[in-house]
């Protein structure tokens, strides 16, 4: 069955060239998803920070902290891009019923091991089932739109539109985090987590008419499966997010801990919200622009804004300069993330979008899971402050691999083959 746009045709006159949210929203089914994956990946702007807070709670250690979030950090990025392929292969609800059970029991398994004392080796077996199980919503939603829009100029509008709703969730997710383990219980963060994924899951899971076709359905036409990763171009792609990454942990732990050395703990999910609105704000308004310049261009210039700003967050000693750091840290975050997601849909073939997906964001937990254990080591043995060192090694080492192989996201179409899912019609190599 071939996948068509379902918003308005397109026109030549200049108010069509630039595609906006109004339009895409008003394509026909959209929201079908878009609820349940907003309720659905909610839960993953929780699960770090729930993590640090508990476990610094009952061991005293931020290293510790750090430590048992990034055993959750990598085994999610190890795990992820299988978690993309197997939906590429056999849709995404018979991955995600199962992987979101999973991830419930195993952050419950996870939140009574530390509060029974239980030590650091015991914690890592729960957090690593905790990390493979994390429901890949963000992916998943992003395939459902190549399905809608394929070849549509507004694609570039929802990989913005899909940054911005990831950066709302990491508005609301770390205040909520903070407000439950502060005020309530230094638990409730990550049993809210773990209720989220289960409910917000399984509603998107119940949405089966909008996921993208697999086996028999995409076609008559049987297409070869190949790795998203052998496209020279998403691997650098994922060196870049790994850099993101460091920004996201090393923010984390940083924040925790300045927060706590000035006895106001409450005010770590206000400074981390304000960073993440930052990334918010950033993405409406990428969104709603008409780029004329490459997306590659565009990555390298957004992403040397990023590495100079991460650079300057270990200089911060007041709250309000640390807000302004962060605010403007996240408004450079988001263009990045959104010219990635945007170069994945003239990369890589349809057939393997979930998994490239799946690789960027594993990219951004990895980092994150590297970010969180280091700063949380360079907190407990150096100054307050000293995790903010991480984002600033990390971005700057990813934009010069970046610049180094830029010529690599150049969007060519020669001798690759395309998955068209166009029913009779057998794959074309375009030139």
């Amino acid at each position: 069955m071939e996948s068509t746009v379902t918003t308005e045709p397109s026109s030549t006159s200049p108010a069509s060239s630039r595609p906006g949210y109004g339009r895409l929203l008003r394509t026909r089914g959209a929201w079908t998803f878009l609820l349940p994956g907003f309720a659905a990946r909610q839960p993953f702007a929780m699960l770090t920070l729930s993590i640090v807070l508990l476990v610094q709670h009952t061991t005293g250690s931020y290293g510790a902290a750090g430590a048992a979030a990034a055993a959750t950090g990598v085994s999610m990025a190890l795990f992820a891009p299988y978690s993309g392929r197997l939906a590429d292969r056999y849709g995404q609800r018979a991955v995600l019923v199962p992987g979101v059970l999973v991830h419930a029991l195993s952050a419950l398994a996870l939140t009574a091991l530390a509060l029974a004392h239980a030590p650091l080796w015991a914690l890592f077996a729960a957090a690593v089932p905790t990390g493979a199980s994390v429901p890949q919503i963000g992916p998943m939603v992003r395939a459902r739109w190549g399905v809608k829009l394929q070849d549509s100029p507004l694609m570039s509008t929802a990989a913005a539109f899909e940054s911005v709703t990831d950066e709302l969730t990491f508005v609301v997710g770390p205040l909520l985090a903070t407000a439950l383990c502060t005020t309530v219980a230094p638990a409730a963060g990550l049993v809210t987590e773990a209720g989220l994924t289960l409910v917000g899951g399984l509603l998107f899971a119940a949405s089966k008419g909008t996921q993208p076709a697999v086996g028999a359905d995409a076609g008559h036409a049987r297409v070869k499966h190949v790795s998203a990763l052998r496209v020279p171009g998403v691997r650098v792609l994922v060196v870049t997010f790994l850099g993101i990454g460091t920004v996201f942990g090393g923010m984390q732990v940083g924040l925790a801990a300045f927060t706590e050395s000035i006895g106001e703990p409450g005010l770590n999910g206000v400074l981390y919200g304000t960073f993440a609105a930052g990334n918010m704000l950033s993405g409406l308004v990428c969104g709603a622009l008409a780029w004329k310049t490459a997306p590659q261009h565009r990555l390298v210039v957004g992403y040397a804004a990023l590495a100079l700003t991460a650079s300057a967050l270990w200089t911060a000693h007041s709250v309000l300069l640390l807000a302004g750091l962060g605010l403007l840290v996240g408004m450079c975050i988001a263009p990045a993330l959104i010219t990635g997601y945007t170069l994945v849909e003239s990369l890589v073939p349809a057939a393997a979008r979930t998994e490239a997906f799946t690789w960027l964001t594993g990219a951004v937990a990895l980092g994150q899971a590297a970010a969180v254990t280091v700063a949380g080591q360079l907190e407990d043995r150096l100054w307050d402050g000293a995790g903010f060192l991480v984002p600033a090694a990390g971005t700057l080492l990813a934009l010069a691999t970046l610049v180094a192989l830029r010529s690599l996201l150049a969007t060519r179409s020669v001798n690759r083959t395309v998955a068209r899912g166009v029913g009779h019609r057998a794959p074309v190599t375009v030139d």
